[in-house]
């Protein structure tokens, strides 16, 4: 896969489907550049980078992580410049930092529900040889929202509601009329099975009807219009209703 532009100022790696590496997202400003999710190990990373300098484009100088799971967050330990995170991502990151990586310790996980069946394949493809995982903090954490200046352009950052994951973590390039909502319209798969919760989906739809934009980049998929997404999910939220969940 290689670097796609998705608007003057915008580019992304796209995801890869075998060990579920997701979408890695590039604004460009005019001082400063920013990469959106850490991506899920140090080879990402660097496949990454190795097509930004294809492009002659500078390395990030900020990464914003989307949420926390591994696959946006497990390549955190060797991007350039600073890593941005909202407070309840850092708090789980600093969890798994104690996790254990051996056999015994991954299938205690998945007795407990700690993690997922998924997941922990994923991870065992991504890492033959599982000590290189490494798990690190973000540098900059906040609480609500916070804007970047990169120059020419903002990048809006602000946690909000999603059934997928309770530390969502939006970017929102307004300039640009787009938004980066990680893997927000997917269901929970650590606490609902992959099903969506209703109320959160309707908190969801909500903020993505109030945001002005044209364009929603997902985590796991290409750039989609804004309304083809909310109509996704205004239909699952029907679905949900409809069978009283």
């Amino acid at each position: 896969m290689e670097l796609k532009k998705v608007s003057d100022r915008i580019y992304d790696l796209p995801a890869e489907e075998r060990t579920d590496r997701p979408i890695l997202g590039y604004i460009m400003g005019d001082k400063y550049s920013l990469a959106v999710d850490a991506g899920n190990s140090s080879d990402h990373v660097g496949k990454f980078y190795r097509e930004l300098r294809e492009f002659n484009f500078r390395l990030p100088d900020f990464t914003v992580i989307t949420h926390w799971h591994w696959d946006h967050s497990f390549g955190t330990h060797v991007v350039s410049g600073k890593v941005v995170a909202c407070h309840l991502t850092n708090e789980k990151l600093a969890e798994v930092q104690k996790w254990e990586w051996t056999d015994d310790a991954m299938e205690k996980r998945l007795q407990s529900g700690e993690d997922i069946e998924f997941c922990d394949q994923c991870i065992r493809l991504e890492y033959p040889d599982r000590s290189k995982i490494k798990v690190v903090t973000a540098d900059v954490e906040f609480t609500g929202s916070i804007t970047i200046d990169l120059g020419g352009i903002l990048c809006e950052i602000r946690e909000f509601i999603s059934p997928h994951s309770s530390d969502s973590v939006l970017v929102h390039v307004p300039e640009e009329r787009i938004v980066f909502i990680g893997d927000a319209e997917s269901g929970d798969f650590y606490q609902n099975s992959g099903e969506y919760d209703k109320t959160k989906l309707g908190e969801m739809i909500k903020t993505l009807e109030d945001i002005d934009v044209d364009t929603i980049i997902p985590g796991h998929d290409m750039p989609q219009p804004k309304v083809a997404v909310v109509n996704f999910l205004k239909s699952e939220r029907d679905r949900l209703c409809l069978y009283n969940y």
